[in-house]
């Protein structure tokens, strides 16, 4: 019997960039953001203008993407899902050439399940899956199977996509 497929994004479904942004604004500029204040927004619009282009500098560094926090429920899900279905990481990784390498090890330590065939690093995410759980719209255009939006503060204005909000709802939709 062949199994359906699922597409699953990186930064803000499994991984947490938002919570080290948060951390590193603190550290090295004394700001405290929150999660509230991002309600509807990217994390770059809570930024002074003067600090406007160090958010791609510290994504661009190398090791930025090697130590982020793991979404919750999100190893245990996947571990479900990955014996009902074939599932992919597809991540567009590509804009930030530094990331290959920390996102691969990463991967490898919280979700050794999921074999290095199954993880796609790319530009455009043109994928033939039945599923893709992402967190950004843009994906979705090309996308002809169920497209899941995944909650993050920047799409919580969204309503034009099924949505969920953490990974108990996804077991519950998919499991």
């Amino acid at each position: 019997m062949n199994k359906l497929s699922i597409a699953i994004d990186m930064d803000e479904v499994i991984a947490d960039p938002i919570d080290k942004f948060i951390t590193i604004y603190q550290q090295e500029h004394g700001y405290n953001y929150t999660l509230d204040q991002m309600h509807g927004k990217e994390f770059r619009e809570l930024l002074p203008p003067e600090l406007d282009h160090t958010l791609r500098e510290y994504i661009n560094r190398k090791g930025f993407f090697r130590d982020l926090k793991v979404i919750p429920d999100s190893q245990e899900v996947l571990a479900e899902l990955n014996k009902k279905y074939d599932v992919f990481i597809v991540s567009a990784a590509t804009e930030f050439p530094n990331s290959l390498e920390d996102k691969q090890a990463w991967l490898a330590d919280y979700f050794p399940f999921i074999s290095w065939t199954n993880i796609m690093f790319c530009g455009y995410k043109i994928v033939n899956t039945d599923i893709m759980i992402d967190d950004r719209t843009k994906n979705f255009t090309r996308f002809n199977g169920r497209k899941l939006l995944f909650t993050s503060p920047h799409n919580v204005m969204l309503t034009a996509y099924e949505r969920v909000n953490n990974w108990k709802e996804v077991a519950e939709k998919l499991l």
